[in-house]
């Protein structure tokens, strides 16, 4: 009896511990346990050390809380314009409620990525190929909406949708090549013709601003001779010169006349009379020779 009782004591133990270790739940920080009670909603269990009844009570796989993504393979969509090109999206969502998120919709993942579809279908039919090219923003905003609030009863949080790329068809995008090549030329071409410009229009400037210093020079040139003149023309009068200087520098004047090329020369008939001009000139050589004696 008393090997029976003991056999019977270990099995109940192990028993015992099997149970206690089945209703044991640790849950990991960012996930959630839904909780099942004879295969009814019950419960969910938060992070941390969490108990359940065995035999009675069973959970869900933990639902991530975390932020996840969800990367769409492409999908065909025409344009208002009857263009036909790859779209493939990029989803970020987040679970809210458990419980909503597990009895909500089957497959939620799969849900999401058909209802991104039908949404960017909609959404592109109403614009033509260079509004879905250039409104990718207003897009990617719009399917945001209405993905958050579709998603909603599920217990899932859209918190942003991007359209990853847009493919439009190769001659289109082709055609498209060669636009952007002919305006980056002609970008080109306008900054070659304003920079030649703005180079035509300096040297324009400097050259004038050149002519302006030259001219201002001359000027300033004839203003100082012309002031030079006009003081030996005073200081000679305030000397008040004799004849004999006004002769001498009668003949310093004839003598630039002589030294010039010209054939012909035309004396003034104050000078014509020779004989008198050296006579002038003895009488004022004798005057310094006396004052030498």
């Amino acid at each position: 009896m008393i090997p029976g009782v003991v056999i019977a004591l270990v099995v109940i133990a192990i028993l015992a511990i099997i149970i206690l270790t089945s209703s044991i739940r640790i849950v990991r920080q960012a996930t959630s346990v839904v909780v099942e009670r004879v295969g009814k909603f019950n419960r969910v269990l938060e992070t941390g050390f969490r108990m359940i009844i065995p035999f009675f009570e069973r959970t869900t796989a933990p639902i991530s809380l975390k932020e996840r993504v969800a990367d769409f393979e492409p999908q065909a969509v025409i344009t208002k314009d009857n263009v036909t090109m790859q779209i493939d999206t990029v989803v970020y969502f987040q679970v809210t409620d458990p419980k909503m998120f597990t009895y909500g919709v089957e497959r939620p993942i799969r849900a999401i990525e058909n209802l991104t579809a039908t949404t960017l279908r909609n959404l592109v039919g109403e614009l033509e190929l260079d509004g879905t090219l250039t409104s990718r923003d207003t897009v990617n905003s719009k399917m945001r909406t209405i993905l958050d609030e579709a998603t909603d009863p599920w217990g899932i949080k859209i918190n942003r949708v991007e359209l990853k790329n847009i493919l439009p068809p190769r001659d289109i995008q082709q055609a498209m090549e060669k636009q952007m090549r002919a305006e980056r030329e002609r970008r080109e071409a306008i900054l070659k013709a304003e920079g030649e410009k703005r180079s035509s229009i300096l040297v324009a400037e400097g050259e004038k601003e050149s002519l302006i210093l030259r001219a201002e020079a001359k000027k300033a040139a004839l203003i100082a001779e012309a002031e030079g003149t006009s003081t030996a023309i005073r200081m000679i009068n305030e000397a008040n010169p004799t004849a004999a200087y006004l002769t001498l520098k009668g003949y310093d004047a004839l003598k630039v006349v002589a030294d010039g090329k010209a054939t012909k020369l035309i004396i003034p008939s104050e000078i014509q009379n020779v004989a008198g001009l050296l006579a002038s000139l003895k009488e004022v050589v004798e005057p310094s020779a006396d004052a030498k004696k």
